[in-house]
């Protein structure tokens, strides 16, 4: 699968917001600009479009979750088929993600470690290992740290790390067993207030 590998401020300086792609030992206001857009000079942006809003909206929250167009439309497609808003089926869906999930349990400081500790087999989703970071997650389900995998520096300290991150209400968390459960509906009103996923659907519904 392609990726990104250009230098992750630059993505946040573009979305002038922090999108999560640091480990959050220090502020992302120490490492990123986030007032200066990429370009030389700083160059400012033209007046924006409504299409070139919705357009940086999708852009966005594509890049939070470390997705690619491919893969984001076809999240879109299926929120669409389902009953209730399309915009919170969409989040719902994308926060769902056993990748996703992995980082807001804590066992990695960002979604591109939790992506790799999912491919590298390190991860059990009810007793069995799953190594498809888009693997999506059921309320019930209970993701644990391999006994293996468990002695990992990076994922003591990725869960130190976490402790200065709010968690959300859906996930309950033992950070002594190294595990977690999938205990409530996603609760959208939880997630970032400048996810104004309305835009995305007024994009993807021309």
């Amino acid at each position: 699968m392609a990726k990104y590998i250009g230098p992750k401020c630059r993505i946040s300086r573009r979305e002038k917001t922090d999108l999560e792609f640091k480990s959050g030992i220090k502020s992302i206001e120490s490492k990123c600009n986030l007032e200066h857009t990429p370009g030389q000079h700083w160059s400012r942006r033209a007046r924006e479009t409504d299409y070139g809003l919705q357009l940086r909206m999708k852009q966005m929250i594509k890049r939070y979750y470390g997705l690619l167009e491919k893969q984001f439309r076809l999240y879109y497609t299926e929120a669409d088929r389902q009953r209730g808003s399309t915009g919170d089926n969409l989040l719902k869906r994308l926060e769902s993600r056993l990748d996703n999930v992995v980082y807001r349990l804590g066992f990695a400081s960002t979604r591109a470690e939790a992506r790799q500790l999912v491919s590298h087999k390190s991860i059990l989703v009810n007793g069995s290992i799953v190594n498809i970071p888009s693997y999506i997650l059921n309320k019930g389900d209970v993701i644990e740290v391999r006994s293996k995998a468990k002695g990992q520096l990076r994922v003591n300290a990725a869960l130190d790390l976490s402790k200065q991150r709010e968690q959300v209400s859906w996930l309950e968390i033992d950070t002594k067993e190294k595990s977690g459960v999938l205990k409530a509906d996603i609760d959208v009103s939880e997630l970032p207030a400048l996810f104004k996923v309305n835009l995305v659907v007024e994009l993807y519904s021309k």
